[in-house]
């Protein structure tokens, strides 16, 4: 009798446990944000919110907190309790080269975090006011070259994707370049508009507005291919600097421990989301390679740009303090 009791009580249980994990999420969801508002990885996380909201029955919060080349909001982050309520949207920059450029760094990239899915790609983009007299990477050397101090460029933060693709480009193409960091895309993009800085190297999507209305010259993009978004410019590879590829990623991330159906959850719907034609169509004219696939997947990417990327950090001899 007293097994019995036991037995029933155990399987009245059950239906109590699966509920408690299928009412997952239950109140509204954090999307930390390491950068101000108008660059590439605000752009891709507003965008997909109101869908992912959809798909998920709450409200997502997109926090920004910018500071320390993104890694303030990745190490929030990784501290936050595992239970789903607190992601962020990391980028490369804060989840592959943190190891390497700061001492001590404020998390484990590797350990701290449950990569969800990769949810873009961009292309870096080689960007002058339109009224530079460079056209391409050649014409930028000559004007280098013409500067008693070389040229300026701004980027999001030290350490950030932008100051290692200008540093790897500037090693190629031999280019003097000083580098001015900002504390977001933003404010680089007002400060080349100014004039305080002669190039930058930022995301598509953040200079395809101003370069669709004249205000901007793309010099170059920055992959092996072509960006589907401006299939007129030249790559860095095709004017001369074999190997150059660098892009920024956006993924979905959690602390470490994410429960497996958050994860299964959170897979679900950023999938259906970045497949929505619409939301694919915003993504592809912005100019994002739209992602997908699973977290298995994403937690391979950051493992392998991780330690390609940590090669060229050390080679570049970056540091952030």
């Amino acid at each position: 009798m007293v097994h019995r009791r036991i037995l029933i009580g155990g399987l009245a249980a059950l239906p109590l446990a699966a509920t408690a994990q299928e009412s997952y999420p239950a109140r509204p969801i954090t999307m930390l944000i390491g950068f101000a508002p108008g660059g590439g990885t605000d752009i891709v996380a507003r965008m997909l919110s109101p869908r992912l909201q959809e798909e998920l029955g709450q409200p997502i919060t997109v926090e920004n907190r910018p500071g320390a080349s993104g890694t303030l909001a990745a190490a929030a982050a990784a501290r936050s309790r595992p239970d789903g309520y607190t992601l962020v949207t990391g980028t490369v920059s804060t989840q592959c080269t943190v190891a390497p450029l700061m001492r001590p760094p404020p998390y484990d990239q590797l350990r701290d975090f449950t990569p969800i899915m990769l949810v873009g790609t961009l292309p870096l983009v080689v960007v002058v006011r339109a009224d530079s007299p460079a056209q391409d990477i050649a014409g930028l050397s000559a004007l280098a070259r013409a500067k008693p101090d070389g040229l300026n460029y701004g980027t999001s933060g030290v350490a950030s994707q932008q100051h290692l693709a200008s540093e790897l480009l500037a090693q190629k193409a031999g280019l003097r370049m000083t580098h001015i960091p900002y504390r977001g895309t933003g404010q680089s993009v007002t400060a080349l508009m100014a004039g305080d800085v002669d190039v930058n190297i930022d995301t598509l999507a953040t200079y395809l507005p101003h370069i669709r209305a004249g205000r901007m010259r793309a010099l170059a993009t920055t992959l092996p291919e072509r960006a589907t978004a401006l299939p007129e410019v030249r790559t860095v590879q095709e004017q001369g600097f074999a190997g150059y590829d660098m892009s920024v990623w956006y993924m979905v991330l959690g602390p470490a421990g994410l429960p497996a159906e958050v994860v299964r959850r959170w897979e679900a719907a950023l999938g259906r989301t970045i497949a929505d034609p619409s939301i694919n169509r915003k993504l592809v004219e912005s100019g994002y390679i739209p992602g997908g696939g699973t977290a298995a997947e994403a937690a391979a990417l950051v493992r392998r740009d991780a330690e390609r990327l940590g090669v060229l950090v050390q080679a570049a001899g970056v540091r952030l303090e």
